[in-house]
């Protein structure tokens, strides 16, 4: 399939340092990344938790970038608006639908507050379980590896999932992120397939030592 839009890169914020927060924002905006991912974990839908609502609502003041949030949470129609209140008219929102009973209620709370709606799904959820999702989304985060922590090793049967969703956006009009091990070989492979966007973390862009916008102006737009 031909790629036919600009790459987005999202950094995963979870992988940023938080001793200089600030910096990290100033620098990752300058090196002309395209959106924060805020990964929120409560340590019960996932085995760790991560970032905080405070952290969210503090990028979220330092940038005009938009934040995609990744809602790890069970439940998440419980707690969604405490987050939609922080966030700015045309943010991300990805929930899991495994974390949820009837998950186009938790969706369409977050249409009506004006994000952009988006399920995340993990590597053992099936395309055939979200189907009808995939008419009320925007946005579909492909989970490459288990939810909960970086640094994790890329689930190959994964790929399978990802051809079956590119056959399907441009009928359901949704777009497709990868999250996970994300490196540049996973770019250079899925991009020109068709997939919209990637996060990146630890795998090519947190911790090497190197200036953000270095790293990511020798990735593929």
């Amino acid at each position: 399939m031909p790629r036919k839009h600009r790459i987005e890169y999202c950094a995963s914020m979870m992988c940023a340092d938080y001793a200089c927060l600030r910096d990290e924002v100033e620098a990752l905006e300058k090196s002309d990344i395209d959106s924060f991912h805020i990964d929120i974990m409560d340590g019960r839908f996932v085995p760790n938790f991560a970032m905080s609502l405070n952290d969210m609502a503090y990028i979220a003041s330092a940038t005009k970038k938009p934040l995609d949030v990744h809602l790890m949470v069970e439940h998440p129609v419980n707690t969604v608006d405490l987050f939609l209140r922080k966030l700015r008219p045309g943010d991300t929102v990805y929930m899991h639908p495994e974390a949820e009973y009837h998950p186009s209620t938790t969706l369409q709370k977050i249409i009506d507050a004006g994000m952009v709606p988006g399920i995340a799904i993990n590597p053992g959820t099936s395309v055939a379980t979200v189907m009808e999702m995939l008419v009320i989304v925007k946005k579909v985060l492909v989970m490459a590896v288990n939810p909960g922590n970086a640094g994790q090793m890329f689930l190959p049967y994964v790929s399978k999932k990802v051809k079956r969703l590119l056959k399907l956006k441009e009928e359901y009009k949704f777009k497709i992120y990868w999250d996970g091990s994300c490196g540049m070989d996973k770019i250079n492979t899925y991009a020109p397939q068709g997939v919209d966007g990637f996060i990146l973390g630890t795998t090519i862009l947190f911790g090497k030592g190197r200036p953000y916008g270095d790293i990511l102006a020798e990735l593929p737009r």
